[in-house]
């Protein structure tokens, strides 16, 4: 969780993750299999450009996947309590 020092950064994993959501919920509601792309894309795409060019650090996905996914929805689950600022 410490590479999220970044306001920008946990902001963009925090609109990446809710539209993972949204994603998932299109899936289920529509059966597309389609929103199973767009919601890895949301999720790794925004989470990435905040590492990259604003934490100007690599990922935790590249060198510990599974540690990155429950990082992310830590964090995700802290700025929704207000534990973590937005």
């Amino acid at each position: 969780l410490g590479e999220h020092r970044n306001r920008t950064c946990r902001r963009l994993h925090f609109v990446g993750s809710t539209l993972v959501l949204v994603c998932l919920a299109m899936l289920f509601i529509t059966g597309r299999p389609q929103y199973i792309l767009y919601a890895l894309l949301c999720g790794y795409g925004f989470a990435w450009v905040g590492h990259f060019v604003f934490e100007k650090n690599r990922p935790a996905t590249f060198k510990r996947p599974l540690y990155s996914f429950i990082g992310d929805w830590a964090v995700y689950r802290d700025i929704w309590r207000g534990r973590i600022p937005f």
